[in-house]
């Protein structure tokens, strides 16, 4: 129950943070800043964290249950079920975001791909962490 928390409450905030950061380096938005407009850009994301929980909470729970299924494979240790935790999220994340908008090509799949890599790898990382992870049972003699 622990693992699902947690990436209920890591993957949406930094998905979402994330997710703020690439549409406005996709839109020119970083081409001529300053400091005030980095204040700008963190004023917008704590206004719209409410939606990043929102549409965020299901996708980081079904990535959890991929997490939760890895941790049961005996082969599989830990940094190897990070890694393939954050490629699938990677996949879904730059399936689900990078057809939108003019732009299409291979910057914009990796950028919206890092949206779903990032949150996935930490929350993975932080469950192993903190998280007790079930022992296999020995076998009955």
């Amino acid at each position: 129950m622990k693992r699902y928390l947690i990436f209920a409450l890591v993957g949406p905030f930094l998905g979402g943070f994330l997710l703020l950061l690439t549409t406005t380096y996709q839109s020119g938005y970083w081409a001529q800043t300053s400091l005030s407009e980095v204040g700008k850009l963190f004023v917008v994301f704590f206004k719209t964290l409410q939606y990043s929980y929102l549409f965020g909470f299901l996708p980081s729970l079904m990535i959890g249950a991929v997490d939760d299924i890895l941790i049961h494979v005996r082969r599989i240790g830990p940094v190897l079920r990070m890694l393939l935790v954050g490629l699938f999220a990677f996949i879904l994340a730059s399936l689900t975001y990078s057809s939108r908008g003019p732009d299409s090509g291979v910057v914009q799949f990796i950028l919206y791909g890092l949206v779903g890599f990032v949150p996935a790898v930490v929350s993975s990382w932080l469950v192993h962490k903190y998280v007790e992870e079930p022992q296999p049972a020995a076998a009955p003699t």
